[in-house]
């Protein structure tokens, strides 16, 4: 087979709207390394985006996929329930950043994931409206896009979206915004747009995904909480991407002082199967009704199997500590470069990024961001760029990938980043 002949396949049979960024073809994979179908070689710095922390294929995932196999596929939790999902819950329960007793549901994509977050905290609170952020990236379903604080590719053509959602700016210190313009926001929110009494939940990404790997600073989050809890709003963190040791934590929220009272996660929940939970405060989750949440694929065995062992690999090979020390030496090689052209490198843990500009006008540079990439894949290194502006290359390599094929990688970013502009 040949990636021109499965391209043209592809751009016949599929629409334009199902965006591809690679013009081959995967064969093969093995934690972070891809083979395409002419045999060629790639280091996959993009994960699936954020699923694979614990890389392609490991094989205590295997393993318990294949052991869940030799069982059942599938019965439909909420028809004939199983005790694997009931202990998932369990340990989820255990770990999640939250006071207090707590439960957790599970779905399958992140989006789901969200959508029943605002659910829940509109049937705890009995309200409607909901606070996000400019940047944010919550899904691609209709809640979801109106959620989301980023109109190209997402929202465009896709209107007219659900009401009472309110977006305020979200920090960032290379374009002057701090968390007083957030605050400021959600107090004009609350003078002129809709009263605090009738809003239901304020959701936030730790840190920013899609919008350019931002991370909320602790002060942002100590007021949100102190908001949260002056006007009985629920606070939903949004982990599907940091979630799962991406940052150095278990989950991107324990870096800070606060806690919210829900949290969405997928992603690397499941390491590549499709798994999505909601795990917050026990009074909170249990306000909806019976019935009130589920889906027919929610909780499927054979990715509760996988998370499973997504835990166990996470513990067993240190892998929190692991994402420290890459992260520190990626954002470290990227920052000793000093390139003109570099607006600002940041992260914490493996959740790390960096931003380009124009170094004469000190514009956002979406064209440097997209030579470094091209550079990149040309010395067969993945990369994916991000944020409102398309400046910012974000960097999701698996926690589990070997030293020398990382540090091989640093190099190429780092030649690809000196040879653009």
């Amino acid at each position: 087979m040949k990636n021109a002949d499965i391209n043209q396949r592809r751009i016949n049979a599929s629409p334009r709207g199902i965006g591809v960024m690679c013009n081959f073809y995967a064969a093969k994979a093995e934690n972070a390394t891809v083979w395409d179908v002419e045999g060629n070689q790639y280091t996959d710095f993009a994960a699936g985006i954020a699923v694979l922390n614990t890389g392609h294929r490991h094989p205590a995932l295997v393993q318990a996929i294949k052991d869940q196999l030799d069982c059942f596929t599938h019965t439909a939790y909420q028809i004939i329930p199983y005790e694997s999902s009931v202990h998932l819950a369990e340990r989820i329960n255990e770990i999640a950043p939250i006071d207090g007793a707590k439960k957790t549901a599970f779905f399958t994509t992140g989006a789901e994931a969200v959508e029943n977050s605002i659910k829940i905290a509109r049937a705890a609170t009995g309200r409607a409206g909901v606070i996000a952020f400019a940047g944010g990236f919550h899904g691609r379903t209709l809640l979801g896009m109106a959620l989301t604080g980023k109109v190209v590719p997402y929202k465009v053509g896709f209107g007219p979206f659900p009401s009472d959602i309110f977006h305020v700016p979200f920090p960032s210190e290379v374009h002057g915004i701090t968390t007083q313009d957030s605050l400021h926001a959600i107090e004009k929110l609350f003078k002129a747009d809709i009263d605090p009494a009738r809003v239901a939940a304020i959701i936030i990404e730790p840190i920013q995904g899609e919008g350019g790997f931002y991370v909320a600073p602790n002060d942002l989050m100590v007021k949100i909480r102190e908001i949260c809890d002056q006007h009985g709003i629920v606070m939903i963190a949004d982990e599907v991407q940091t979630g799962y040791g991406r940052t150095g934590k278990l989950f991107a929220m324990e870096h800070y002082t606060v806690k919210p009272d829900l949290v969405t996660m997928a992603k690397s929940l499941a390491g590549g199967m499709p798994l999505s939970a909601v795990c917050g405060k026990a009074s909170i989750m249990d306000a909806p009704a019976p019935g009130g949440l589920g889906g027919t694929y929610a909780g499927n065995p054979l990715a509760v199997a996988s998370a499973h062992a997504v835990l166990d690999v996470i513990a067993n090979e240190n892998l929190l500590a692991r994402s420290e020390a890459l992260g520190a030496q990626l954002r470290q090689s990227i920052t000793d470069l000093h390139h003109p052209n570099v607006a600002e490198v940041r992260g914490l843990g493996s959740m790390s990024s960096v931003e380009f500009k124009n170094a004469s006008t000190g514009a956002p540079s979406p064209e440097i961001a997209s030579q470094v990439q091209k550079a990149a894949l040309e010395k067969g290194l993945l990369l994916l760029t991000c944020g409102v502006y398309g400046n910012v290359i974000r960097f999701l390599y698996p926690l589990t990938i070997p030293q020398a094929q990382f540090d091989e990688a640093l190099k190429i970013i780092n030649q690809s980043i000196q040879n653009a502009g």
